[in-house]
Order: structure tokens, then C-alpha cells, then sequence
């Protein structure tokens, strides 16, 4: 009687982790995850040295969250068409999210928004990864790094060759 009932149990608990029945299945999920991890890392890292709030671990947790927002529906049967809603209630609460990282000083000056716009891309890249895109996701993050190192550097450059009034 004991060895019917735990043989019951542990029917039940192995078809509770049958989401990834497979070799092939559990290769997708765990590369389409660690290459939203790693992409947000990069992301992160870059905030991190710059000395911004949100930083390696907020921007890692982003992407791997996107991912795992549109993964999951894919996995469950969803069709692609119908990620729409999905993908609404991600950007949605991301924006939030990237809302928290805006603040307003005592002189009225504006600072976060660069960073607020790169937790909304990570998010971007996280959907990607998530959904089987990860060359769209990588060359995304080459931009994006570009656009926060190179373009940076231009800019700088450029107010620090200007007159001061």
C-alpha cells in the first residue's frame, strides 16, 4: 500500500516538471534564458560603471524577466499572433520600472532617463531572447552599447570643446 502511494506521489511531482520533457526542449529554455541573462549583464555592466542605480543585477533581472514573460506563454501553447497582450503587460510594467529610475534634483535638472531607457531595451532584448531571436537580441545590445559608450564619448567631447557662458 505505502510503495502504491509513492509511486502516486512521485507520478505527480514528475508531471509537475514535464514542462521540458526533453533534451532539446530544456537546451532551447536554458539558452534563450542565459542569453537574456548575459545580454542584460552587458547592459547593466555598462550602467554599473557609470555609477547609475540600476545597475549589472537590475538590468540581468529585466531581460531574464522578459524572457521568462514570453517564454512560458510560447511553451503553454500560445501562437505568436497572440503574444500581443503578452507583450503589452510587459512594456507596461516596465515603464514603471523605468519610471522609478527618473528623478528630478533640487536645480529642477532631470537625471535617469538614459538609464530608464535602457531598462525598457533590456526588456526588449529579454522578449527577444525569450522568443527564439537572439541574433536580433545580440545585435541589439551591440547597439545599445554603442550607443552608451561611443555616442557618450562624442558628446562629451563635443560640450567640453564649447564655450562656457
Amino acid at each position: 500500500m505505502e510503495s502504491g502511494l509513492w509511486a502516486q506521489v512521485w507520478a505527480a511531482a514528475s508531471g509537475e516538471f514535464s514542462d521540458l520533457p526533453d533534451v532539446g526542449e530544456f537546451t532551447r529554455v536554458l539558452v534563450r534564458l542565459l542569453v537574456a541573462m548575459v545580454l542584460g549583464g552587458l547592459l547593466g555592466l555598462e550602467r554599473e560603471i557609470r555609477g547609475t542605480s540600476a545597475g549589472l543585477r537590475t538590468h540581468m533581472l529585466v531581460a531574464l524577466g522578459a524572457a521568462l514573460f514570453v517564454l512560458v506563454p510560447l511553451q503553454a501553447g500560445m501562437e505568436v499572433a497572440d503574444m500581443s497582450r503578452v507583450l503589452q503587460g510587459v512594456i507596461a510594467g516596465i515603464g514603471f520600472l523605468g519610471a522609478g529610475a527618473i528623478l528630478k534634483d533640487n536645480n529642477r535638472e532631470i537625471h535617469g532617463l538614459t538609464t530608464a531607457a535602457s531598462i525598457w531595451l533590456t526588456a526588449a532584448i529579454g522578449i527577444a531572447a525569450g522568443m527564439g531571436r537572439e541574433m536580433t537580441a545580440i545585435l541589439s545590445t551591440l547597439f545599445a552599447l554603442v550607443i552608451l559608450a561611443l555616442i557618450r564619448k562624442l558628446t562629451h567631447e563635443r560640450q567640453s570643446r564649447m564655450p562656457t557662458p
